[in-house]
């Protein structure tokens, strides 16, 4: 019963961890990443649908992303779906693709961006911690139901801050490099 609260403990902070990835993958860092269109939608043909599933994104140059809708009439609507996002980018159409050039990142720009960065590293540790707070919850009713000891929910306990130090450490070694490859110039 222990081990079930921590196996699932530890398959929600996996899925946090991975959330933060993804978020991180998707801020732009001064190089092309396809990733940074992942939280864009598009609408077409009456619903919302991300942009990497209307077309093919490929990052040619370090600095271009190249969009090649699969269906040319989306052209115009994809463009529409990046000006309006919080890219700040300016799609090119020439018909048949749309390229978009990545600037340069100024010095207040990074820091502005790692500011964000460490932000969603915070938010990521605080349900990292609300994962805890609920598991020791689960564990504290085991015992007060006395279907473990005394012994065995302060073991678990520990189990469950030992798992959440090492997730703590595993974000702040996530957010220090993203924070480095934005740094870098």
């Amino acid at each position: 019963m222990v081990k079930d609260i921590f196996k699932k403990s530890e398959e929600k902070m996996d899925k946090t961890i991975l959330v933060l990835k993804s978020e991180l993958a998707s801020m732009k860092a001064g190089k092309a990443n396809p990733a940074m269109l992942d939280r864009i939608s598009v609408e077409y043909y009456g619903s919302k649908t991300p942009i990497n599933q209307l077309a093919n994104i490929s990052a040619p140059e370090p600095r271009v992303l190249l969009i090649q809708p699969w269906d040319k009439n989306s052209l115009k609507d994809i463009e529409r779906a990046i000006l309006q996002s919080d890219l700040g980018l300016n799609p090119s159409n020439d018909g048949n693709v749309i390229r978009l050039i990545i600037p340069e990142l100024t010095e207040e720009t990074r820091k502005q961006i790692a500011k964000k960065v460490k932000k969603t590293g915070e938010d990521t540790k605080v349900a990292i911690r609300s994962i805890r707070r609920d598991s020791n919850d689960k564990i504290k009713n085991l015992k007060k139901e006395n279907e473990i000891t005394e012994d065995q929910a302060i073991d678990s306990e520990e189990n469950i801050q030992k798992l959440t130090n090492d997730y703590i450490k595993k974000i702040d070694e996530i957010v220090k490099t993203k924070e480095e490859e934005i740094m870098s110039i």
